[in-house]
This record gives structure tokens, sequence and C-alpha cells, in this order.
């Protein structure tokens, strides 16, 4: 969430007049929209705007039955987040079957260095429910038979729990538009290579297959294009010779981890910002963050040569030699 704003978000199926029926209701209520942003992704329309609320002439009570009652008339779901909600901010963590992360994200709340509460783990499989029950921390199956998730539960859920962020601690489904949507910019991923390499199921494998010699992992922002979403944290290991799909989910998983859990303080502490698809910190010289590879890394590159300081290269008045024919 953006400092001092308010969000609105704004979902439905796609119609005309809108953007133009809820900016006028805003602006009747002397709200100031700072920034707007509307797609249209398989028929499913989303705005979000991030609004001034300071010198608004109604209530934020009043403000939310407001857009509530013209977004039924519209036929449309309105969300709206005021900056002070609450102190504490809460997490929605979605799982399958892979225990890593999820313990990981346990710890890290379990000894007060996440900064917010995880309120609800949902999967689309049950495995996991009994790590959930040692944190007495709800858990909801909204798979069938073969995982297939019943996105209308998982969307129920996320609104009953009233989530801040959602987190997919290796949550093995792609998410629709319509849960994406609603939650734009407050779904946060980790895929188990260095996107943009290796998108989509068994990255692992795929490293392997085109023989990379380094391979790593990626946290990152969930939007509707599959594992393109703005990457915010990235970790690199080496690939052994001959390494097996298992030896490098041993090297990777606890990075997997780890990105995932950076990715998240920065979001929920509000240090990290996206400009053009790519995220940046708010403030880098006062965040202690680890978004790449250690800094011990930088010290090992060496700095010559480079183009330009070599002690032939020609002088730029100097004529180029012509090629024999």
């Amino acid at each position: 969430m953006r400092h001092a704003l308010t969000e609105i978000t704004v979902v439905g199926e796609d119609d005309t007049g809108l953007i133009a029926e809820v900016t006028s209701l805003l602006f009747e209520r002397g709200i100031n929209i700072e920034d707007l942003d509307q797609a249209v992704r398989e028929g499913v329309f989303r705005m979000t705007m991030h609004v001034d609320t300071a010198d608004m002439v109604t209530t934020e009570e009043t403000l939310r039955e407001d857009l509530t009652e013209l977004g039924e008339e519209l036929g449309v779901d309105t969300q709206v987040r005021f900056p002070a909600d609450r102190e504490t901010q809460s997490i929605a963590v979605l799982v399958t079957k892979e225990s890593h992360c999820l313990e990981a994200l346990f710890e890290s709340w379990a000894n007060g260095d996440l900064g917010a509460d995880i309120e609800v783990v949902i999967g689309n499989h049950d495995d996991l429910e009994p790590l959930a029950q040692k944190y007495d921390v709800p858990f909801h199956d909204i798979g069938d038979e073969k995982g297939t998730p019943d996105e209308e539960r998982l969307l129920e859920l996320l609104a009953e729990y009233d989530a801040d962020l959602i987190a997919l601690a290796r949550y093995m489904r792609i998410l629709s538009p319509d849960v994406v949507f609603r939650y734009e910019s407050r779904i946060i991923n980790v895929h188990p290579s260095l996107l943009p390499a290796f998108p989509g199921a068994s990255a692992y494998m795929q490293a392997i297959e085109e023989g990379v010699r380094i391979a790593g992992v990626t946290a990152h922002y969930v939007t509707t294009d599959l594992d393109q979403g703005p990457i915010i944290t990235q970790r690199a290991f080496n690939v052994p010779d001959d390494a097996t799909e298992e030896e490098l989910q041993t090297l990777g998983q606890p990075l997997e981890a780890e990105a995932l859990i950076e990715a998240i303080k920065l979001h929920l502490s509000d240090e990290v910002t996206v400009h053009r698809g790519r995220t940046k910190l708010r403030d880098p010289e006062n965040t202690d963050a680890q978004l790449g590879a250690p800094e011990d890394l930088d010290d090992e590159n060496p700095d010559r040569p480079i183009d330009g300081l070599g002690e032939f290269v020609a002088e730029e008045d100097e004529p180029e030699a012509e090629a024999d024919d």
C-alpha cells in the first residue's frame, strides 16, 4: 500500500461507463485520485485507484457503504483499504504439498520476525494441515480429489480473513484473473529459477536440461502473466556437474524460503515500490535487504578491462583503417 493513500479496487465483468461511475462518486465526496490503473483480461475488468481521502466530505464507513451500493448496481465488487485499517497486517498462505516455505514462514512468525500475523493457510490438498495445526492456524482445503481448487471458495476465505497479503508458499496452481485482479500487488510467489529463465513447471529440471552453471530462485509479485510479475528478491547457487533434480531441490529450497520471506518483509514494511514493472527500494541507503546475490560477490568481480581504458586503444580522432577488398 502506498504512503497515506487509500486503495480502491473494482473487479467485475467488463462494461462501458464503469470508470466514470466510480470516479464521479469519488469526486462528489471531495476525494482526489492520485493514481488509476485499469485492465481487462479474459472478460474480467479490474480498476485499482490510490486516492487521497484526507479532505473527503464523508466518513470512512459511509464511503465503504456508498462504493458497495454502487458496485451492486453496476454488478462489480469493490474493496476499500484505508492506510490505517489495522495495526498488525495479516497474511493468507496458499500451499500445495511442499512444506519448506510454509515451515519457514511459521518459524519467522513465531520468532516475531515476520512483521505480520499468519491468519489462515489455504491448500488445494490437505497434506500440510498438520503443520498449520501445530501453530494453531486455521487450514482450509479447497481442492477436489485431483487438487483442482475451488476459486469461489478461495475468494470467500480471503475476504473472510481480510488478508493484507497473499503468500504463495509453493502453491502449484495458476491463479485466475478473478483472484489476481482483486489482490493486485498483494500476492507474492516464489519460483525455483532466476526468472525470466525457466518459467512454468519443473524449473529445476529445465535448468539441468539447458546445462546452466548457475541456477536460483525468484520471489515476485503475481500478475495475470505467468511468472512475469515484478521481481522483488533473487538468490543464486552453483549447479554441480551431473546434478539431479532432487539435488537441485535440496540446494534451492532453503533459498526459496529465504527469498520469499525477504520479499514479504519488504512488502509489509512498504520498503519496496514498483515502477514500470521493476521494483525499487524506497530508501536503499537505510534498508537492510538482500535483493540479489550477497555483496561479497561484488568484491570477487574483476574491475578491468573496461572499454576505453586500454593502453593501446586507438584515439578517437585517428582514422579507421580501411578493410582490404
